[in-house]
């Protein structure tokens, strides 16, 4: 069974499987991005909200300072060696509040072999689209 892991800058990293991921709440996207390769792509995706599934880690930052949080990021990699990088805000209910999920399930069919796919509705193309979810990492960006 594929297996994510979640590290970084949190209190409680932690080795998670889909279905692990389906203890948090699932939300459900319908979503349509255009792929460069092959043109428009529907499809409806459930899972958790990624930004659920940090805070349960315990993020590194002072959760009542806004601007201590904005400079957060997470990386998340896939198995295929594709990887992409987002802004906490981006996430985050007080900035963009962008319902990014690490998805459990696409089209009906449970991902628990393939492992999670990171979604990011919002995006017009599938580039962020991440499958098999290998790591996610959180951390600050360097102040230097």
């Amino acid at each position: 069974m594929a297996e994510l892991m979640l590290h970084g800058e949190l209190e409680h990293p932690a080795k998670l499987t889909v279905e692990d991921l389906r203890s948090w709440p699932q939300h459900r996207a319908e979503v349509t991005f255009d792929c460069a390769t092959n043109g428009p792509q529907h499809h409806v995706f459930e899972g958790a909200l990624l930004r659920e599934v940090v805070a349960d880690a315990g993020p590194g930052f002072d959760a009542g300072r806004r601007k201590e949080r904005s400079r957060f990021l997470l990386t998340v990699n896939g198995g295929d060696g594709h990887h992409t990088v987002l802004a906490w805000a981006e996430v985050d209910a007080d900035f963009a509040d962008n319902p990014v999920l690490l998805a459990t399930r696409l089209d009906g069919e449970d991902l628990d072999e393939a492992g999670a796919q990171l979604v990011v509705p919002s995006d017009r193309c599938g580039a962020r689209y991440v499958s098999a979810v290998t790591h996610v990492w959180f951390g600050a960006m360097d102040r230097s």
